[in-house]
């Protein structure tokens, strides 16, 4: 799996111009599986997203998580995460999952993340086209890649 983590002020995703999700301060993320995904990946993920401690302290060293501050997520599915760009300038995305192994990994990513947080997390819809918004607070931009945990 595939995330790109956002420090957010806020962030909304839009689907055929009705707001489905909206959230206020913490993270917005961008998530991206691949067939070789599997609830490893999901768990190990969950874990590091919501002890990330990249929000701010009295100190205003980034020394807080996620849980600390009480903050929010919104996730969005992203096949493009997975995009090849070695062969010419037109990416290919075909080391993304298929929506039959990718759908249930997402939605069990959004659930354990909610659990884990204490909260509902916002979401987009898979495969639809959206509109994201946010305000990135920072910046602060992480990314994180299962198969090749720094």
């Amino acid at each position: 799996m595939r995330a790109v983590i956002q420090r957010v002020s806020h962030a909304s995703v839009t689907i055929n111009g009705t707001v489905k999700s909206a959230i206020q301060q913490g993270f917005l993320i961008l998530l991206g599986v691949c067939d070789e995904d599997t609830m490893e990946d999901v768990d190990w993920l969950v874990k590091k997203i919501a002890n990330l401690r990249v929000f701010g302290d009295e100190n205003d060293v980034m020394n807080r998580s996620i849980l600390d501050v009480q903050g929010e997520a919104l996730v969005v599915s992203q096949f493009t995460l997975y995009a090849s760009y070695k062969k010419g300038n037109r990416p290919s995305w075909f080391r993304a999952g298929s929506h039959e192994h990718s759908i249930p990994l997402y939605e069990t990513f959004c659930r354990d993340l909610s659990e884990a947080i204490g909260k509902p997390v916002g979401t987009g819809e898979f495969g639809a086209d959206m509109k994201v918004e946010l305000l990135n607070d920072g910046p602060v931009t992480i990314c994180m890649d299962t198969k090749n945990k720094e």
